[in-house]
């Protein structure tokens, strides 16, 4: 599962962390790897690229991004462990939980603290690029 500050890192092209981001997306995009994305992250990447980039960029954006990823639902059951979680944000706890639930087998963040106490692993893009550079060409 990405977490929505990667996908953002490439959609708006952050320089100081957009290469191992956009390395993901492209992983993603060829294939070799399935990529998760949770249903809050779809709407706050539109939320917050409209800001950015205008609505209709952001639309465009997400209208590319939707074909190559999986959506992690996010339903009442998510809802209820993220409050009951240890999680300091709610947010990131919906998507560790979203995550849990979809069978993901990592989340990849830049916010590793935000993903502590996550029942799912969480490793920066530099991590989990270094950890699988056989999927990687």
């Amino acid at each position: 599962m990405l977490d929505t500050n990667v996908v953002l890192d490439v959609l708006l092209d952050w320089k100081a962390f957009v290469d191992d981001s956009a390395l993901l997306l492209d992983m993603v995009e060829r294939g070799a790897i399935t990529g998760l994305l949770c249903a809050t992250t779809i709407t706050t990447l539109a939320c917050l690229a409209g800001k950015a980039v205008g609505k209709r960029q952001a639309t465009q954006q997400i209208c590319q991004l939707l074909p190559l990823f999986e959506v992690a639902p996010v339903t009442r059951a998510e809802l209820d462990a993220a409050l009951a979680s240890k999680a300091p944000d709610f947010e990131d706890a919906v998507l560790a939980e979203a995550a849990l639930q979809a069978g993901a087998q990592a989340i990849i963040t830049r916010n590793l603290r935000d993903f502590a106490k996550s029942p799912v692993r969480a490793h920066t893009p530099a991590q989990w690029r270094a950890m699988h550079a056989d999927v990687q060409t």
